[in-house]
């Protein structure tokens, strides 16, 4: 289905929320091509149809890391105006970023399931309620969760060379690492 396919005059009729976060201060300071791409979201809504007046910015979780659970007022707010039945699509540079931790990602998707409300980034538009969009969804969630327990383990020094457990090793390179997916343990 394209993705004007799954765009209905009911998800028109709703707002478009734009999730705009940056995990640090520091990254707000340095990344800021990012956070003005993240901006730019604003014009791919009004592509995909909704109407200027009809699109939020969500920013308030500038510099708040996404795996501090409760912390993050402008994504919980989010979070209640779909329940609630007010956003027609939530977009994001990228979907699974909108959630560091599998049970958030997951109570999200849940809620627009359940109340008809899209979720998009810079690859696609995708509706919770549809059986081969929710894995996808539910594949980039394991996945960034995934990036983010290697990040934390790498940060720690915990896989120096070592396995960071079932399916992932490291193996040193010239050029910092490869995470090589299979077996873990072995160089």
């Amino acid at each position: 289905m394209s993705e004007s396919g799954k765009i209905t005059s009911s998800h028109l009729s709703r707002a478009a929320v734009i999730y705009v976060r940056q995990s640090t201060l520091a990254q707000v300071e340095r990344n800021t091509e990012s956070t003005a791409r993240q901006y730019d979201l604003v014009s791919r809504a009004e592509q995909l149809g909704w109407p200027r007046e009809a699109i939020r910015v969500v920013d308030g979780d500038l510099g708040i890391s996404g795996s501090v659970t409760g912390q993050r007022a402008g994504f919980e707010g989010v979070i209640a105006e779909v329940a609630l039945g007010q956003v027609g699509i939530i977009l994001a540079l990228e979907a699974s970023r909108l959630a560091r931790d599998n049970a958030a990602w997951y109570r999200l998707l849940d809620l627009a399931g359940v109340c008809d409300t899209l979720v998009a980034d810079a690859d696609g538009v995708y509706h919770p309620a549809l059986f081969t969009d929710r894995h996808v969804l539910g594949l980039m969630g394991i996945m960034a969760e995934s990036e983010l327990h290697v990040l934390r383990a790498r940060l720690a020094g915990r896989v120096a060379g070592g396995s960071t457990g079932p399916g992932f090793s490291f193996r040193d390179r010239w050029d910092g690492f490869v995470l090589v997916m299979g077996l873990a343990g072995g160089r």
